[in-house]
């Protein structure tokens, strides 16, 4: 017999219950932001509206189905099953974070704070919730499904981003590296420089296209379905033994960006994901390109 669908409600630590945590009381949290020439007020006015979403969309849930509850700190140890459907609770960016944990399973976005978020990712609203979790679980559903980008290293580590992919060095260093297209004979290029993005059209309206804008790049930058992605250098340095001609492009579906590390370490994560990250050292070779796997968000 198959299982009943499982909610699985997405959520973080919202600001206020940071400042509790850090100062013990609301009165302390109170006098410390007071003493600042800030207010407790408005942090606490969002951390109610928050707590309401979450208890709306807990009350829609149908009486049939299972439910569970898992903190954005906690995805990584949290196991996702092919019968759940996903509600993130909160901002988009949580919604990227998710993605990477997912094999196909619908997201829903619920946001909590309308006007404050864009809204891009969290499309509804808490009072919608009931008729989403309707649609999500139809065979028939509607969802926008979003190209994710991938890594893969040669030894088998993998990982997924939503957004984009970082490489680069642990900290204010330069990563060294030799980068190139994932083909037989295609030439490799020395590199140093403070790391490369790799990011989608879901990630074109962040980090992505900060550096799109500042290169004044000529790429056309993806639309979040489109089966591309867009790739670029930050602050490549020429010298004697590393070059600049490969700095910017695009990959399709089915083309591989290859980069051979050669530094001590270095780090890969996606989507601002630093505590989940691959670490790479001297020699080791990682492959990036788009994944077989998309986010399904549910319209």
């Amino acid at each position: 017999m198959s299982l009943a669908p499982r909610a699985v409600l997405v959520h973080r630590t919202t600001e206020y219950e940071e400042l509790l945590a850090r100062h013990g009381t609301h009165g302390q949290a109170e006098f410390f932001l007071s003493s600042r020439g800030r207010s407790i007020e408005e942090v606490a006015r969002r951390h109610g509206r928050t707590r309401q979403a979450l208890a709306d969309v807990a009350a829609a849930v149908p009486l049939q189905w299972r439910q569970s509850r898992v903190e954005r700190a906690d995805l990584d140890r949290f196991l996702f099953g092919p019968e759940d459907v996903v509600v993130v609770v909160g901002q988009d960016g949580l919604v990227a974070n998710v993605a990477k944990y997912l094999s196909g399973q619908p997201v829903v976005g619920i946001d909590t704070d309308p006007g404050r978020n864009p809204g891009v990712l969290v499309r509804h609203r808490p009072g919608d919730a009931a008729a989403l979790f309707r649609a999500a679980a139809s065979p028939g559903g509607t969802t926008d499904d979003l190209t994710m980008v991938e890594a893969v290293a040669d030894d088998t580590q993998h990982l997924l981003a939503l957004n984009e992919i970082y490489l680069g060095p642990p900290g204010h260093q330069t990563a060294r590296y030799r980068l190139g297209p994932d083909a037989d004979g295609s030439p490799a290029e020395p590199q140093a420089s403070s790391g490369v993005l790799v990011g989608t059209g879901t990630g074109s309206t962040g980090w992505l296209r900060s550096l799109w804008q500042e290169r004044g790049s000529t790429l056309a930058l993806p639309g979040p379905t489109d089966p591309r992605l867009v790739w670029f250098v930050r602050e490549a340095w020429p010298s004697p033994t590393t070059g600049t001609s490969m700095v910017a492009g695009e990959l399709r579906r089915d083309q591989r960006l290859r980069l051979t590390v050669e530094s001590d370490r270095v780090v890969v994560f996606g989507d601002g994901m630093e505590g989940d990250a691959l670490e790479l050292t001297w020699g080791q070779t990682v492959r990036l390109g788009i994944s077989a796997t998309s986010l399904r968000l549910t319209v």
